[in-house]
């Protein structure tokens, strides 16, 4: 059975509103609102007086998790200045989830890794609206709402620990031996950290919304990203986050846009679709998809 992915190419405030109505779903208790607070000195992540009327439709709390890597997000206290001079405290409360600890999640049936560690706060949440830039990324081929999930909310620790495939949650080992794995199983390691967060916060508690702009080779963790070659795409959203990456994957590769080549060449050379194939396998959703275009 294909899953439904809606579509906007109004991307505004408006268009984030209406698309969040089409999913049909009401996110209950405290939410959470995933979100890439980005990089100081990159410019592509998302615009808070964008998404603000969304996180306040459903009252949402926007979370994050420190950085494995030595940026300006790499300890709470610089964080905490990112996410002030990026503008999402006048728009929002925030959280650092890993702020004071962490949380061990089971993966069932594991591809790669046992467990996923997140931010202990993720306790503290009864459901999540998964809001992601859709853009390259320079180890993952893409980010999506899958990526969001897994790098994402893991916590410091844990994203060294997925990086590594398992091997060591020291970040600094993991920093100075990035390429240095099997590319497969570091993408099947997100995969399992997709696995041990839906399970642990349930299907029906989460909800995910795409941006497909600015759409750079690189993710909003670079601090210096090339600048968008391709124009902006639209939003996309669905309950499936499997279907969603796969609709703005393929979204990319079939666009006329000649601006396209260095953003699929990014996607292909890290195999970034094996996020997807990998995340079905676990049953988190399907590839199969119908695009409900609310332009229309």
């Amino acid at each position: 059975m294909k899953s439904k992915v809606y579509f906007t190419k109004d991307i505004s405030q408006n268009g984030l509103l209406k698309i969040y109505d089409a999913l049909n779903v009401k996110l209950k208790g405290k939410v959470a609102v995933k979100i890439s607070t980005g990089e100081p000195g990159g410019h592509n992540f998302l615009n808070p007086q964008l998404i603000a009327p969304v996180v306040s439709k459903v009252k949402g709390t926007i979370v994050e998790c420190n950085t494995a890597y030595g940026g300006k997000r790499f300890n709470s206290k610089d964080h905490w200045k990112t996410i002030k001079q990026h503008g999402f405290l006048d728009i929002a409360p925030c959280d650092i989830l890993d702020e004071e600890g962490e949380l061990d999640l089971p993966v069932k049936n594991p591809l790669q890794i046992p467990h996923d560690t997140v931010g202990e706060h993720l306790k503290n949440y009864n459901s999540m609206l998964v809001l992601s830039h859709f853009k390259g990324h320079v180890m993952g081929g893409f980010g999506g709402a899958l990526k969001n999930i897994s790098i994402g909310l893991a916590s410091k620790n844990g994203k060294a620990y997925i990086h590594s495939v398992g091997k060591t949650c020291d970040p600094k080992v993991v920093m100075s031996h990035l390429f240095e794995r099997d590319q497969d199983a570091f993408i099947e390691s997100m995969a399992d950290a997709c696995k041990a967060v839906i399970d642990y916060m349930k299907p029906k508690n989460m909800a995910y919304i795409n941006v497909a702009n600015r759409l750079s080779v690189n993710c909003d963790c670079d601090a210096h990203p090339p600048e968008p070659e391709m124009a902006d795409i639209g939003i996309f959203a669905s309950l499936d986050p499997v279907a969603l990456d796969q609709c703005c994957y393929d979204a990319v590769i079939h666009s006329k846009d000649k601006g396209k080549k260095s953003l699929v060449e990014r996607m292909n050379s890290r195999h970034g679709i094996h996020i997807v194939e990998a995340c079905e396998q676990h049953g988190l959703g399907t590839h199969e998809y119908e695009i409900v275009d609310l332009d229309k």
